[in-house]
């Protein structure tokens, strides 16, 4: 693929060269605050990858790395791509540049999905993946990488919500041409999940065909200063969000930079 201008004045392109992934490497642990050779993907897992067709790419900045995406083939067979690590510095808009090539990577090639997994305690996570992609958590997998202890997971159970983004959706057509799509939300709609004014998540009512499951606001910095609050916010998050998948429900938007929209399905 042709390397992909960005407005910002970034160059994305795939990568093939050791010296190359082994500077994705790097960025990946300096991004993650793993220990030295503990990168989340190694040199050698994207060499074979790339060989092999996959989707390895970098995104610069004035020649310099701010930026990297590793993904591969997954089923359905010819339908669908796995984007398992993306990473990017803040201030470059990076991680959007590069959702936004991935996007046009598995179009040329027929696909029709990305698929990716994000922790749903990462609120400005959730806003990038729902509001600036158009992209929709389909299932809660709980504690899916098993324990890891780089900076940005802390040690917490590694709980992640896999998203389905549908590359034709109005959604991801309006990501492309860097608009969000609206979210239309029901007069009648409640918060199930929310922030109390201590820190902890409060469960409320959840009888509402459309209810708010809301995020803390910086979920890291809790895990740092208060683990046992963290830990509560994980168990809610399970608990609401987690059940919600579980019986049926759709997550439809993320609401005001702060909380899932969840919708039931009255047709059952």
């Amino acid at each position: 693929m042709p390397k992909s201008p960005s407005p910002h004045g970034l160059v994305v392109r795939d990568l093939h060269e050791l010296r190359e992934l082994a500077d994705v490497s790097a960025l990946f642990e300096k991004i993650w605050g793993s220990t030295p050779g503990s990168s989340p993907m190694g040199v050698e897992q994207m060499r074979a990858l790339a060989h092999a067709g996959n989707y390895v790419a970098g995104a610069f900045k004035g020649g310099q790395l701010v930026g990297a995406s590793v993904a591969f083939f997954a089923a359905p067979v010819g339908e669908v791509l796995h984007s398992h690590v993306t990473g990017a510095l803040p201030g470059h808009r990076a991680g959007l540049a590069l959702k936004l090539h991935q996007r046009e990577w598995a179009l040329e090639r027929g696909l029709r999905r990305i698929t990716w997994t994000f922790d749903p305690l990462v609120r400005r996570n959730a806003h990038f993946n729902l509001a600036k992609l158009g992209g929709r958590p389909v299932e809660y997998l709980t504690s899916f990488y098993g324990a890891m202890d780089d900076v940005i997971n802390g040690g917490d159970d590694t709980d992640r919500a896999l998203v389905a983004w549908e590359l034709d959706h109005p959604a991801a057509i309006a990501a492309s041409a860097s608009h969000s799509a609206p979210v239309a939300i029901p007069a009648d709609a409640v918060t199930v999940l929310s922030v109390r004014d201590d820190g902890l998540p409060a469960v409320g009512r959840d009888d509402a065909t459309t209810v708010f499951v809301e995020v803390p606001p910086d979920i890291e910095a809790l895990r740092r200063i208060d683990p046992g609050a963290a830990k509560a916010w994980r168990l809610a998050m399970r608990e609401v969000l987690g059940g919600l998948l579980a019986e049926g429900a759709r997550v439809t938007g993320f609401h005001d930079r702060a909380s899932y929209v969840v919708t039931r399905d009255t047709t059952a």
